[in-house]
């Protein structure tokens, strides 16, 4: 049951699905967001009150029930005074566990959740399953109550595990830690232990054994993915690489749509999850034969004059470029020309340097954290804006040269999101 006293924190896409919710649950919630114009607002119905431009804590005390955006951290002076005050903050991904009846395979990491999270719930699809896939990955978890439900697949983030007490999911799995939104935590230590929460009540932990950081805690029943011959991993079999479970080779390598060895790990990591639904072999691999890779993550744009484009605009963090560096690497014979830039969200760019001295041969920097960008090398160059850097990356790659875009920073200083920011990119390399 959803109380009278109902504040729901933040609109867009997803705060406008917790109004939905509620209304269709004979709840009219109070409506809160910082924003003094917010997305969404005039799709509220008439009526509907509204607090716009601040959070007003005086009213928050007084609710039997917050429902928080991911984005309004929970350490926010506000929700705090409402914690205090006892009141019971959760977010929409636990407003949907509450009503959902489907098992619940739940995903996250600091890279390749998305690429995981598509993987399982087409595995699901191509099983005949009645499969929801939502949560961070665009659909809403709550849109996902209004069909029937054979199996739920949530990619979820670090933001919204904080406001999800109730998750028990059939299966879980944290793909990999590196630094991400340290303006947020306290500390990587923090960042993880957060991501770690997705265990919590699982059925089935899935860790990656390249990543200590992913480990779940002790006691847990967990299963591993890696690169050896380990429960999910590779063998050698006829001169070539194998998927492999349990030593049993099951697909080489070679088959696999999406290159490169970060995303074997993400394969192997959809089969540990999809075997814990109990989705066929069959299924499984038919996908993995034909999934091409998700826009904007290591996405082929266009070759112009000899020279290859690459878009994995969704590389917001460092690990993330350096898993699409070293996801190209097998297809790359000339020299690799790096767009960067954004906001860095506290991260330390230094991993970047090694690469910078031999792997790449310039990287252009942009956006709010040009400065750090540009200290990392000499090979570095700063460019005003996209435009610039597609331009002085066209003017420098010379045939058999790749460009990559795979910022390591968020996009929001210059673009609304990644999505606006690739598809920048991807228009300015094909008018070249």
């Amino acid at each position: 049951m959803i109380p009278a006293r109902t504040v729901i924190i933040g609109l867009g896409q997803t705060g406008l699905s917790c109004v939905r919710h509620c209304l269709t649950r004979g709840i009219r919630p109070l409506v809160m967001d910082t924003r003094a114009q917010p997305p969404g607002a005039e799709q509220l119905p008439a009526g509907l009150e509204c607090y716009f431009g601040g959070l007003n804590a005086e009213v928050l005390c007084g609710a039997e029930l917050i429902i928080a955006s991911p984005g309004v951290p929970l350490a926010t002076p506000e929700l705090r005074r409402a914690a205090e005050a006892g009141v019971e903050i959760i977010g929409d991904v636990e407003l949907f566990l509450r009503e959902c009846t489907a098992p619940v395979i739940a995903i996250t990491g600091s890279n390749g959740k998305s690429t995981v999270t598509t993987l399982v719930g087409e595995m699901a699809a191509e099983a005949g399953l009645a499969v929801g896939v939502g949560g961070n990955i665009g659909t809403p978890a709550l849109e996902l109550l209004e069909r029937s439900l054979a199996l739920a697949v949530l990619e979820l983030s670090s933001f919204q595990l904080e406001t999800t007490p109730g998750l028990r999911a059939l299966a879980a799995t944290v793909l990999n830690i590196s630094e991400d939104h340290l303006d947020r935590y306290d500390s990587l230590a923090h960042y993880r232990d957060t991501k770690l929460g997705i265990y919590q009540g699982a059925g089935l932990c899935v860790y990656n054994r390249e990543d200590a950081d992913t480990r779940p805690p002790a006691g847990c029943r967990a299963v591993s993915f890696g690169l050896n011959e380990q429960d999910y991993g590779r063998v050698e079999q006829g001169g070539e690489r194998w998927l492999a479970v349990h030593g049993e080779p099951v697909l080489p390598v070679r088959e696999l749509r999406i290159v490169g060895a970060h995303n074997q790990l993400n394969a192997l990591a959809a089969m540990a999850l999809a075997d814990e639904a109990g989705i066929p072999r069959a299924a499984q691999l038919a996908v993995l034969r034909r999934f091409a890779g998700l826009a904007h993550r290591c996405q082929f744009v266009a070759e112009k004059q000899g020279v290859r484009w690459i878009n994995d605009s969704k590389a917001t963090n460092v690990g993330a470029t350096l898993a699409a560096i070293d996801g190209i690497a097998d297809g790359l014979s000339g020299r690799l020309w790096l767009i960067a830039g954004g906001q860095g969200k506290g991260q330390d760019f230094s991993p970047l340097v090694p690469l910078l001295n031999s792997r790449i041969a310039g990287m252009a920097c942009l956006g709010e954290d040009q400065e750090q960008l540009l200290r990392l090398g000499s090979n570095t160059h700063a460019v005003a804006g996209m435009a610039e850097a597609v331009a002085w990356c066209a003017t420098q790659a010379t045939p058999g040269d790749w460009v990559l875009l795979a910022p390591a920073c968020a996009s929001l200083d210059m673009y609304p999101n990644y999505l606006a920011r690739g598809d920048h990119f991807t228009a300015l390399v094909e008018a070249l």
